[in-house]
């Protein structure tokens, strides 16, 4: 796939104000006017981390040539910190005993539980924990200069690892199962339509948040540096630019956004497990971006928001057909749309073209 280098800056101001728009009328449709149920505005909310996480891999693929293929591991890490918080503060101040716990024949949390009843640490840990992550693991391989689809695959394979490791059910992170059960976030219902609509508003702020942050980020001159980077790195370094340090910073910010959209995707699913580390998840984050167009935060974000949505309609009547479909829109892409939706317009520019040619071999 090639790269896509076309800046869309009406595209980006329609996008935010769309995000906008969805972030205003959740709490007013929801908690005033009662004209959204809190089925759909968890859906939306839903939809807005997975937008989120593929702002978060956009902003090192489409910006920066950093192809990850292991960005579950950021995004389950925020998940089960948060997911661990939920149970730990349920423990402590409501007396309800995880069910893994149960399981497991345990009374006491593991000793890493600590303090992870006060939200504020926990958030702490959601954003230094894979920063800390993204760090050493990129200080390795970007001083190593591993790049490319050796990256890649490295990044996978360490996402595979953690799966298999928390599998286990002795590891104090609710093996198989997985963590579930979550009675209540910040002292309110996690179950209430409030909290529902409460979490997918902060879901879509936290997007808009991101996005607009991204955007900014991207045109300074630190993106632009992002960018010879991707297009020729080889001749930075000969022209005397370290940039070992960009990349650095680059992909730590990158895992931190994945791990807060992990933070608040739990909490609206209500459960997590192993199954979110599956290699699965991390190539579905690589095709929302490879849709959307890379380098262009808005297709980021309308590719995760299309494929997650068709994928939420089709897992009410046809969920075995998801994986032919997602399989058909990695050949679309590849073959017709290398730049993803970005693409659309030169094919529409170019059929009228096509046409007349056809007509003028008729005429002849």
């Amino acid at each position: 796939m090639s790269d896509a280098r076309v800046h869309h800056p009406g595209l980006f101001r329609a996008t935010a104000g769309a995000i906008a728009a969805v972030a205003v009328a959740l709490p007013l449709l929801g908690g005033v006017m009662g004209g959204i149920s809190p089925y759909f505005a968890n859906i939306i909310g839903q939809i807005a981390t997975f937008a989120l996480l593929a702002v978060a891999l956009d902003l090192i693929w489409g910006y920066a040539g950093i192809l990850s293929l292991g960005h579950g591991l950021f995004f389950a890490t925020g998940g089960y910190l948060i997911a661990m918080h939920l149970l730990k503060a349920g423990f402590e101040f409501g007396g309800i005993t995880p069910d893994f716990m149960v399981f497991m024949g345990w009374s006491e949390f593991p000793g890493f539980w600590a303090g992870l009843e006060h939200f504020p640490y926990a958030l702490a840990l959601i954003v230094l924990l894979p920063g800390a992550l993204a760090l050493v693991y990129g200080f390795v391989s970007f001083r190593s200069r591993v790049s490319g689809v050796y990256f890649a695959i490295i990044t996978q394979a360490l996402t595979y690892i953690a799966m298999l490791l928390m599998f286990r059910n002795d590891t104090g992170f609710g093996g198989n199962n997985g963590m579930t059960g979550f009675s209540e976030v910040l002292g309110q219902p996690i179950g209430a339509p409030s909290v529902v609509i409460g979490l997918a508003t902060v879901s879509v702020l936290l997007l808009l948040a991101g996005f607009l942050f991204a955007g900014w980020l991207t045109s300074t001159s630190f993106g632009r540096l992002l960018i010879a980077i991707r297009d020729d790195e080889a001749r930075l370094r000969f022209l005397g630019y370290e940039t070992l340090w960009p990349k650095l910073a680059i992909w730590s910010l990158s895992a931190v956004l994945a791990a807060l959209a992990g933070a608040l995707y739990v909490p609206q699913v209500g459960i997590i497990n192993p199954r979110l580390l599956s290699p699965d998840l991390s190539i579905e984050i690589a095709v929302w971006v490879a849709l959307g167009g890379r380098g262009a935060l808005s297709g980021a974000v309308i590719g995760a928001a299309i494929i997650s949505a068709l994928k939420f309609w089709l897992s009410g009547f046809a969920p075995d057909l998801w994986p032919f479909i997602l399989a058909g829109v990695v050949l679309v892409v590849v073959v017709v749309l290398p730049n993803g939706l970005l693409d659309l317009r030169g094919l529409l520019h170019r059929r009228p073209a096509f046409g007349n040619i056809l007509s003028e071999k008729r005429n002849g």
